[in-house]
């Protein structure tokens, strides 16, 4: 089975180009179109619909984009049980994450994986948690870093609880026991996050029964960050991402202790890869 077509039609999925997807995997933009028809001849319905920025999926390649990426990791999958017996470590790696993530844990993970394999390849997709929620389920990635959270239908591994903070200008009068009650955010002009991190501080907030006064909101740690530090409001932001900004802002524990509780969601445990299940070992251990 040619499975070069399949990756080709996924990545044309992600990028919604021609010409991008042909130049990161060796095709002419006429090779790629060359490629597409044939699928879609093969298939007997169209597989994308032509738009002013590119190309998008029709209803019937979205059915179907989640069924070929299945496909083409087990095909890895294969491979890479197929190389360990031979006793070579090689393949491919694709993890879905947050940025804080990506900037607080992954460097020194990757680093000390590669150091005991070189021949693994490492892709990073950063995203909210709608979007590593979707990729894990339509195996978009191997794993993702995210927040747990009720509605999740994936296998879950529990690493770590990052403690959401209360974020406020520099010169902010510290309560005394060096704590923000999550009570005073109630009806404070509030800087909230867009990109599905806000799921845990909408919890947070939803739990405490408290309805801070949205004033600005930004798909941007740095920019809210920004705004908190230049008085245009307050907001709450986990530790792992305001932990290094103590220049710029004032950040203190919640009362009550509030956290979100981080860790891996996979697709399925039991039809991991071995590259993948390696680099999920090496996190358990350096965490």
């Amino acid at each position: 089975m040619d499975l070069k077509k399949y990756e080709l039609f996924s990545d044309v999925a992600d990028s919604g180009n021609f010409t991008i997807s042909g130049n990161k995997l060796g095709y002419t933009q006429s090779g790629v179109s060359h490629i597409i028809k044939g699928l879609e001849n093969e298939f007997g319905f169209s597989l994308f619909v032509r738009t002013r920025r590119g190309v998008s999926l029709t209803d019937n390649g979205k059915t179907i984009l989640p069924l070929i990426r299945q496909l083409l990791a087990n095909n890895s999958h294969l491979e890479q049980t197929i190389n360990a017996i031979n006793g070579l470590v090689t393949g491919s790696i694709t993890i879905g994450t947050y940025s804080s993530i990506a900037i607080n844990w992954l460097p020194k993970i990757i680093y000390e994986f590669q150091k005991d394999f070189p021949s693994i390849n490492i892709n990073i997709r950063e995203g909210g948690i709608d979007e590593i929620e979707s990729w894990i389920e339509n195996s978009t990635v191997d794993f993702g870093f995210c927040s747990e959270r009720n509605s999740q239908e994936f296998d879950w591994i529990p690493l770590k609880d990052d403690p959401l903070m209360a974020i406020l200008p520099k010169d902010f009068s510290i309560p005394e026991k060096g704590v923000y009650e999550i009570s005073d955010f109630q009806n404070q002009p509030f800087i909230i996050h867009g990109l599905g991190i806000d799921y845990d501080i909408h919890l947070a907030l939803r739990k405490a029964k408290v309805t801070p006064c949205i004033h600005f909101s930004s798909t941007d740690d740095h920019t809210i960050i920004s705004m908190v530090a230049n008085h245009l409001g307050i907001s709450i932001l986990p530790n792992l991402i305001v932990k290094d900004w103590s220049a710029l802002i004032t950040a203190l524990p919640l009362k009550p202790y509030t956290f979100r509780s981080l860790g891996i969601g996979v697709k399925s445990l039991k039809y991991l890869s071995p590259a993948a299940k390696k680099f999920i070992e090496y996190t358990k251990e350096l965490l």
